[in-house]
């Protein structure tokens, strides 16, 4: 597993990229051991995962009798809603790199997804415990959360950018492919599991 300072080394490689530093790359491991590594994310992210599944178990039991409870099952679904989020999206990129032969640069974005869902996931868990204890600031979460939202987009086309050049309808479409698949699997597993929120 990487340690705290390999992290802090990776995330100044995605902070100089998104900044158009092509020096951010060597701060990178961008090789296939690196792409693997590079799911060690979903372990530096828990923390904020679990902050989130807490939250999602409050909304779900809202609406259901007070004497309701929720089991490790729940949690054990969420996370397969989770671990699907992260490996669908990646999956259909592998794909596509592969039909548009640029399966070179695969290992490359691996990479830059997985760490840069590290600050994404705690700026998450952030706004999720902003809702869990001070509710009335919903329409300012709301608003926080639309711009973590752009800010996503605007990283991952200006890191995406500096992999694959100034080819912006694949750009475009990488990051198509990245985020709206996960919008929709998050969606039906949630209700085909039983976890959303009534």
């Amino acid at each position: 597993m990487p340690t705290l300072k390999e992290v802090e080394f990776y995330l100044k490689g995605l902070w100089l990229l998104f900044k158009q530093d092509p020096s951010g790359f060597s701060y990178l491991d961008l090789t296939d051991r690196g792409a693997m590594r590079s799911f060690w994310a979903i372990l530096w992210t828990l923390p904020a995962i679990l902050i989130s599944f807490a939250w999602w178990r409050l909304l779900y039991l809202q609406g259901l009798p007070e004497d309701t409870g929720t089991g490790a099952v729940f949690f054990f679904r969420l996370a397969l809603v989770e671990a699907s989020n992260w490996l669908f999206p990646l999956i259909l990129l592998g794909i596509l790199c592969w039909m548009i032969g640029i399966g070179e640069k695969y290992a490359s974005m691996v990479v830059v997804s997985n760490w840069l869902a590290l600050p994404v996931s705690y700026s998450y868990g952030l706004l999720v415990l902003l809702m869990m204890f001070v509710p009335g600031l919903a329409g300012v979460v709301a608003f926080l959360w639309l711009l973590l939202m752009i800010s996503l987009i605007a990283a991952l086309f200006r890191i995406m950018r500096m992999i694959l050049g100034d080819q912006l309808l694949m750009v475009s479409t990488v990051i198509m492919v990245l985020l709206i698949p996960s919008m929709i699997i998050a969606e039906v597993l949630e209700r085909y599991l039983g976890v959303y929120p009534g």
